[in-house]
């Protein structure tokens, strides 16, 4: 099996990379522009591996795609490079249209007439996977899940930019008969996790004694994923899920913001104590623009149909996630250099409200 991986120096893109290139056993393209957010030593567990190969390329960029298409010939595209921060999609929305619109776009073109070269079994086994995001459905009240069946109702530029591509995901399935597959995911966690998110943050910021900011009242609800078991479904869903359709990958896993935050903290005063509990670096800040209020995916479809199960909970989950940062320091200290954990996507009246 050969397969391509966009965004494979990303978070859940790496957790990809190495599943299948160490657990399956595959060949595997990863293709990664290496933004701010992607870093080669993610993957470096596999970078020596034969059947792993690495390219530094802009999705966008047609020919540099389609001349990867041709070279390696792959029986796969697992299509998960994206802008994935809606913190900096507030104020820099422009990045998020072009890479996760215009780089599915691409990604679609370049794959349709890669398609069209195979013979007729080749072009039967192909599969084209699209990875979303949960986000692209809104915001739930204080009952109810996503379903597969759930309208689209985007509140952020990050989640606008996502539901465009799953709609261009689906159209060239429906129109030009491309093998698609779509996943929708909530939130992931755990190694890897580049510290602008939640988890990664908080790990981070309290081991440097800095505050540990939460937005709002922290009642914000989010249905936690493992990255590694996600990585799991990625792989199912492309091998074995049904053209043209789409799966939800949640955790059932759901929790209040604060409740995430006081665990970690619960966590840290264990592994790493200090004269005050961690908790006490906790601050409210003014909640985020557009912030949906709760997050909550049916799998039902991805556990029946493909038989799909998650391995981890969150306590199992976030324990690993805290002990992996703190034993891999040589990972996130040079990430950590670059961005401070300073807070992003204020709008220029929260600038000077908290000025």
């Amino acid at each position: 099996m050969r397969v391509v991986v966009t965004g494979g120096a990303g978070f859940i893109g790496s957790a990809v990379v190495r599943h299948l290139v160490l657990d399956k056993g595959y060949e595997v393209l990863n293709i990664d522009k290496l933004t701010y957010a992607g870093t080669e030593t993610s993957v470096k567990v596999v970078g020596n591996h034969p059947g792993y190969r690495f390219l530094k390329a802009d999705i966008c960029d047609r020919k540099a795609i389609s001349n990867a298409l041709a070279s390696f010939k792959p029986d796969r595209i697992m299509h998960l490079a994206a802008e994935s921060h809606v913190d900096r999609s507030i104020t820099g929305a422009k990045d998020f249209v072009d890479t996760n619109v215009i780089g599915a776009f691409t990604m679609l073109e370049c794959a349709r007439q890669y398609w069209l070269t195979l013979d007729a079994q080749e072009k039967e086994a192909f599969r084209f996977l699209h990875v979303s995001t949960d986000e692209v459905y809104g915001s739930l009240g204080d009952e109810g899940l996503f379903t597969e069946v759930t309208p689209y109702d985007p509140s952020s530029p990050y989640s606008a930019s996502k539901a465009a591509s799953d709609h261009l995901a689906k159209a060239w399935a429906r129109t030009y008969g491309l093998p698609v597959v779509v996943s929708n995911c909530s939130n992931n966690y755990g190694p890897h996790h580049f510290p602008e998110k939640l988890i990664p943050l908080m790990i981070l910021n309290a081991l440097d004694g800095k505050p540990l900011p939460v937005y709002g009242n922290g009642a914000n609800i989010r249905d936690w994923l493992y990255v590694e078991d996600h990585a799991r479904a990625l792989d199912i869903i492309a091998e074995r899920g049904r053209i043209g359709e789409t799966y939800n990958v949640g955790g059932r896993n759901e929790r209040r913001n604060i409740d995430v935050v006081t665990r970690i903290c619960e966590l840290m005063d264990s592994l790493r104590p200090k004269p005050e509990s961690h908790s006490s670096l906790i601050t409210y800040v003014t909640d985020r623009p557009g912030h949906d209020a709760r997050y909550a995916i049916d799998a039902s479809k991805l556990e029946k149909e493909l038989g799909w199960t998650a391995r981890e909970n969150f306590d199992t989950g976030i324990e690993k996630t805290v002990r992996w940062y703190l034993e891999n320091e040589w990972w996130w200290a040079p990430l950590r250099r670059g961005y401070d954990g300073d807070r992003l996507g204020l709008l220029d009246a929260d600038k000077k409200a908290s000025a």
